[in-house]
C-alpha cells in the first residue's frame, strides 16, 4: 500500500502547475497527454470536506490550494494533492447575504485563487482581498475596501479571478456602478494605479501583448475594455452589456483577434488596431446563435470549443476564423459546463456533477466517456492532472484517478 501511495504522489507532483483561474494561461488548456483508453469507471482516491463555493482548486509548488466557506468564515487550505491531507488552514470573518436571485449558488466564494512566486492571493465574495504566505498559510496582507466603497461586490458577489503579472495583482474591487480595476503591488498591498470608470463584472481578466503593448483586458460591467498593464491607462472601450448586467465570460485571444461573448450576445471576434491616434476596436465577425453564458471557451488551433446556453445548453465548436458555427452537439446539455483541454482531449465537466470526455474534433461532438463525479453540483473548473481530476462540489474536493 506504501508502494501504491508514494507511485500516486510522485504520479500526482509531476503534474504541471495550474496556478490560477483556468490555468498557466488563463485559456483552459493543460498540458500533458490523456490515456488512450478510458476506463468504466474512475477511482476516487481521496475526499475531503472543504465548504461551500464555486472557486476552482489550483496547483503549485506542490500543493492543491481550495477556497471557500464553512459558516460565516471564508477558509483557505493547502492540501497534499496525493493523499487529501489538509497541510495548513487559514480562515476569516467573511458575513454575506445572498442575493435571492443567486440563492441555489450559495454564499461563495466564486473567485479562484492566484499563486506567484510563494504567495497565493484569494478574493471573497463580498470583495475581502488577502495574501498569504503559501508554505506556511501566514497572513501577508489583507484588504477590505469598506471604507473606499459602499457596496464592496457586486449584486450576485465577487466572482472575477484575480492575475498577476511581473509582481503586480490586478484585482476589480467595488460594486454594481462603484467599481475599480486595481493593481496592487503584490509585496505591499500597495495600489499602482486605478481605473474607475465602470463597475466590476464577473469576468476574470487575462494579459496579452498586442501590438507591442502588456494589455489587460476583462468584461466590466458594462464594457469590455483594455488596459495597459503598466500604467492603467485605458486604451480601448467597447459597450458591451448582457441581461442583468451578467458578463461573465473570459476574454479568449486567436493570435491578436479577442473573442467575446456573452448571455445573448452572441460570440464575436473584435481587432484591437494601433493607430497614429491610438487605438481603435474593430469587429472581425459575428455568430449570435453561439451565446454563452458563464461557460468560457478553449481553443485547439483554429477551433474553438465552447458551451452554449441556447436550446437549454448546448456544445459547440466554432472557426475562430470566420466565426462559422463546425457543429452543435443535440440540445438540452444542461445549464452550464466547464471545459479543460488536454492535447486533443477535451474535459467537461457540467454542473450536474457528470464529466465528459470527448475528442476535440473540429468535425462533430465526440463523447468518448461519462462519469458521475459528485453527489451535488460541480460549477467549479476541474483541475486536470497527469493521472486523474480533482473536483470541487457543493462542499468537498476529491481526487478521481484512470491510473
Amino acid at each position: 500500500m506504501r508502494i501504491v501511495a508514494a507511485f500516486l504522489s510522485l504520479a500526482v507532483l509531476s503534474a504541471a502547475d495550474w496556478p490560477q483561474w483556468r490555468g498557466p494561461n488563463r485559456d483552459g488548456i493543460a498540458t500533458g497527454a490523456a490515456p488512450q483508453a478510458w476506463p468504466e469507471k474512475l477511482t476516487e482516491r481521496w475526499k475531503i470536506t472543504v465548504g461551500e463555493g464555486h472557486a476552482s482548486p489550483i496547483l503549485a509548488a506542490g500543493k492543491l490550494f481550495v477556497f471557500a466557506r464553512e459558516g460565516g468564515n471564508e477558509v483557505v487550505r493547502a492540501i497534499d494533492p496525493a493523499s487529501g491531507k489538509v497541510l495548513w488552514q487559514q480562515s476569516y470573518p467573511a458575513p454575506y447575504s445572498v442575493s435571492w436571485a443567486a440563492s441555489s449558488h450559495g454564499a461563495g466564494p466564486k473567485s479562484t485563487p492566484v499563486y506567484d512566486g510563494g504567495k497565493l492571493c484569494t478574493l471573497g465574495i463580498n470583495g475581502i482581498l488577502s495574501c498569504f504566505d503559501a508554505a506556511s498559510g501566514r497572513v501577508l496582507w489583507r484588504q477590505d475596501f469598506k471604507a473606499r466603497f459602499k457596496e464592496t461586490s457586486p449584486g450576485f458577489g465577487a466572482a472575477m479571478s484575480p492575475i498577476v503579472d511581473a509582481g503586480v495583482l490586478f484585482a476589480y474591487i467595488g460594486g454594481d456602478g462603484n467599481g475599480a480595476l486595481v493593481a496592487f503591488d503584490i509585496n505591499t498591498s500597495k495600489p499602482k494605479w486605478s481605473w474607475n470608470a465602470d463597475g466590476p463584472a464577473y469576468s476574470s481578466p487575462v494579459i496579452a501583448t498586442i501590438g507591442g503593448t502588456r494589455q489587460l483586458v476583462t468584461q466590466s460591467q458594462r464594457n469590455v475594455i483594455g488596459l495597459d498593464a503598466g500604467t492603467g491607462q485605458l486604451l480601448w472601450k467597447i459597450p458591451y452589456v448582457t441581461g442583468h448586467e451578467q458578463n461573465s465570460v473570459t476574454p479568449l485571444f486567436h493570435g491578436e483577434t479577442l473573442i467575446l461573448s456573452g448571455l445573448d450576445n452572441g460570440v464575436i471576434a473584435v481587432k484591437l488596431i494601433k493607430g497614429a491616434n491610438g487605438w481603435r476596436t474593430e469587429r472581425a465577425w459575428e455568430n449570435q446563435p453561439a451565446s454563452m453564458y458563464m461557460s468560457s471557451g478553449v481553443l485547439s488551433g483554429d477551433v474553438l470549443f465552447g458551451f452554449g446556453h441556447k436550446n437549454k445548453g448546448q456544445f459547440m465548436a466554432v472557426d475562430p476564423r470566420n466565426g462559422q458555427t463546425l457543429w452543435s452537439s443535440a440540445p438540452r446539455q444542461g445549464e452550464n459546463a466547464a471545459i479543460v483541454r488536454q492535447g486533443d482531449t477535451l474535459f467537461l465537466l457540467k454542473n450536474d456533477a457528470e464529466l465528459i470526455v470527448a475528442r476535440a474534433n473540429p468535425k462533430a461532438f465526440e463523447p468518448l466517456k461519462r462519469y458521475t463525479v459528485a453527489n451535488s453540483p460541480t460549477w467549479a473548473h476541474p483541475l486536470v492532472l497527469d493521472n486523474g481530476v480533482v473536483i470541487k462540489d457543493k462542499t468537498t474536493v476529491a481526487l478521481w484517478t484512470w491510473k
